[in-house]
């Protein structure tokens, strides 16, 4: 019988590759573009919208444990850029598709960052 090699790429932690992941003007727009879906398409509650974002991106509803956690992540960035106007304004305008004007720019900045958290999983950037 014949061995069959499957390819996958590994487990890393590299910090270049995080950097990259969560610094590229690419990957903050694309980060940007999915909070914009999740806040449109989950208009309320916090817990909900993150059990959106979470789902689309993992294919599975997050543990609790999960939750409580990118919860948290939200909630600090949402208590950070709300002293950061400027700064939430500059980290939504990253990339060439426009910004949706009607979502306040530091509730948009806060939820990029938890979509870019999301998109930064193990389980989201490797194929098991």
């Amino acid at each position: 019988s014949r061995e069959v090699c499957v390819l996958s790429r590994s487990r890393t932690n590299t910090p270049l590759q995080a950097l990259a992941l969560m610094n590229d003007p690419q990957f903050v727009e694309a980060s940007r573009k999915m909070a914009e879906r999740v806040i449109h398409d989950c208009p309320t509650g916090v817990d909900e919208r993150i059990k959106y974002a979470f789902r689309i991106v993992t294919a599975r509803w997050p543990e609790e444990r999960e939750l409580r956690v990118l919860r948290n992540v939200y909630e600090d960035e949402v208590a950070r850029f709300k002293g950061q106007v400027d700064g939430a304004k500059a980290y939504v305008d990253v990339g060439d598709s426009p910004v949706d004007e009607s979502i306040d720019p530091c509730e948009l900045a806060a939820w990029t960052t938890l979509a870019s958290t999301i998109l930064n999983l193990d389980e989201a950037i490797t194929k098991s």
